[in-house]
């Protein structure tokens, strides 16, 4: 019996260790949600793929220099609910993003609000 519930702990201990760096990977932490940026910029690269949907988009700076940005968002299947798909953005599209960027400077957001090239609101975060 003494075995039994030793196994059982053991076991419950090594899933929970093992699931510790599965929510570090989910914490928005790194992104400044109090100050949300809202960009202009064209696709070049949509890939609808787990664990988080990508957008890869430029966009002109101040000076008119193009500067890449990266922005993630829910993972496929959550967003294929709301009508998403492989198609919904292809490269060339123009986009309006409204995402929340990294603390530490790097082009790459968690996005919050995006108007497709038709002017539609294809994603839009509600708290």
């Amino acid at each position: 019996m003494k075995n039994k519930v030793l196994a059982v702990v053991s076991l419950t201990v090594g899933l929970l260790l093992a699931s510790g760096p599965m929510l570090a990977h989910h914490s928005s932490a790194m992104y400044d949600a109090d100050h949300p940026v809202t960009l202009a910029g064209t696709v070049t690269e949509f890939r609808f793929i787990n664990p988080h949907v990508q957008i890869h988009f430029e966009v002109q700076d101040e000076n008119g220099k193009v500067v890449k940005w990266m922005a993630g968002s829910e993972p496929p299947v959550r967003l294929f609910r709301e009508g998403w798909n492989k198609e919904t953005l292809k490269p060339g599209d123009q986009i309006i993003m409204t995402c929340a960027p990294a603390k530490d400077g790097r082009k790459i957001c968690n996005l919050v609000r995006i108007v497709g090239p038709n002017g539609q609101v294809l994603r839009e975060e509600t708290e």
